[in-house]
């Protein structure tokens, strides 16, 4: 795993490093499993998937309609991690995550009907 992160750091390319912010990302959450964190993640996920998705339809021209072709495609992983931000900005605020957060941190949260 380290050899695969010093290979996208040592070919200083801004795209390689999308993914592993992505993947540290995912991984703190695992470990933190804070609400706040999760909303974070959230929100920082639709940003990332409205710039892929903007990129992906500057690609439209160039591409074939293969499977292969769309699944390589920022568009598709734009729409991806835009809905996988929705997913979880709305997991922030589900009932579970709020009764974790009074439970392991003592945090009383408070949802208004």
């Amino acid at each position: 795993m380290l050899s695969g992160a010093a290979a996208i750091l040592g070919s200083m390319s801004a795209v390689g490093i999308v993914p592993l912010v992505i993947g540290a990302s995912l991984l703190y959450l695992a470990v933190k499993r804070g609400r706040v964190a999760t909303l974070i993640f959230g929100h920082s996920c639709v940003v990332v998937g409205a710039y892929l998705i903007t990129w992906g339809t500057l690609l439209l021209p160039y591409s074939r309609p293969t499977l292969a072709n769309i699944f390589s495609r920022p568009l598709f992983w734009g729409i991806f991690s835009l809905m996988g931000g929705v997913c979880a900005i709305f997991h922030g605020f589900c009932r579970c995550v709020t009764k974790q957060a009074e439970q392991f941190e003592g945090i009383s949260v408070e949802i208004k009907r």
